[in-house]
């Protein structure tokens, strides 16, 4: 899981408070995790055929189980690429918050407020200006959202709108029920911020296909590591206080490269083909 991008103000020309901050990434510790770790758990030697054929047969049928999502929760939302005109445009009005507002001091002088992530250095007078002449499109994050809920149906994923597991968590990745999660309230952070958690989540997925399966549990992919300041403090987040050393790696290995919008559509293409 991650603490996702805040935003914060910038002085006199940025809006006041900041938003919650996100998480996003595994569900290992969850049930989910606890049911790959059953099915790929090495067997004990017996001396009994017969009771290793019971085995078997337990395992096979465990295997036939995790082979399909679970059913959605109460109130989750599944979202699939038909539902991609709906969630762009609810995408628009959020991104529209983002732009810079101007509020008159009564004095001749002008205030604007506006929102920015951590990383983001403040604006100037002009950049303000110029962004309000011309908003950004978002067209990258659009067309990356589609790639990757395409990819993802292909693959046989299942993507819901809703809750996640494990408290504060933005996103999830749970491989036993071959759900990703995202927390409704993402979509409100607009398109920047919702391509990046199922970005990183798609790099989780394919990191389960490397490891044989969208039901395995996750393998590096051997990526860059290199994280940036934010992801520093996100990965010193409370939520990480139990991962253990490998599900650091994991989860380093999906912030690092959460903001190639490109790759998750092809790590998915490459390690879960023929994974549905």
């Amino acid at each position: 899981s991650r603490p996702a991008r805040r935003t914060r103000g910038a002085g006199s020309r940025s809006a006041a408070g900041s938003p919650t901050p996100l998480l996003i990434g595994l569900a290992l510790s969850a049930a989910g995790g606890l049911a790959a770790l059953m099915l790929f758990s090495p067997q004990p030697q017996r001396s009994d055929t017969l009771l290793a054929l019971q085995d078997l047969t337990i395992q096979l049928q465990e295997v036939v189980l995790a082979s399909r999502p679970e059913p959605p929760r109460p109130g989750d939302r599944v979202l699939t690429s038909a539902g991609l005109p709906e969630l762009l445009s609810q995408l628009d009005t959020a991104d529209q918050s983002w732009l810079p507002r101007a509020e008159p001091l009564g004095d001749g002088r002008i205030r604007y407020l506006y929102k920015r992530r951590l990383e983001d250095p403040p604006l100037s007078i002009a950049q303000i200006e110029e962004l309000r002449r011309n908003p950004p499109s978002h067209q990258l994050e659009r067309d990356a959202i589609a790639s990757l809920l395409s990819n993802l149906e292909r693959a046989g994923v299942q993507v819901v709108i809703g809750p996640p597991r494990k408290a504060r968590a933005a996103g999830e990745w749970e491989p036993a029920a071959r759900t990703l999660r995202i927390r409704p309230d993402v979509i409100e952070k607009g398109s920047v911020e919702f391509a990046r958690v199922l970005n990183h989540e798609a790099i989780h997925v394919a990191q389960s296909c490397r490891h044989g399966g969208l039901w395995a549990r996750p393998r590096l992919l051997g990526l860059s590591i290199v994280l940036d300041p934010v992801s520093r403090r996100n990965l010193q987040d409370p939520v990480y206080a139990r991962a253990s050393p490998t599900e650091l790696r994991l989860e380093q290995e999906a912030y690092a490269n959460q903001h190639r919008l490109t790759l998750g559509p092809a790590l998915l293409a490459k390690e879960c083909r023929a994974q549905g």
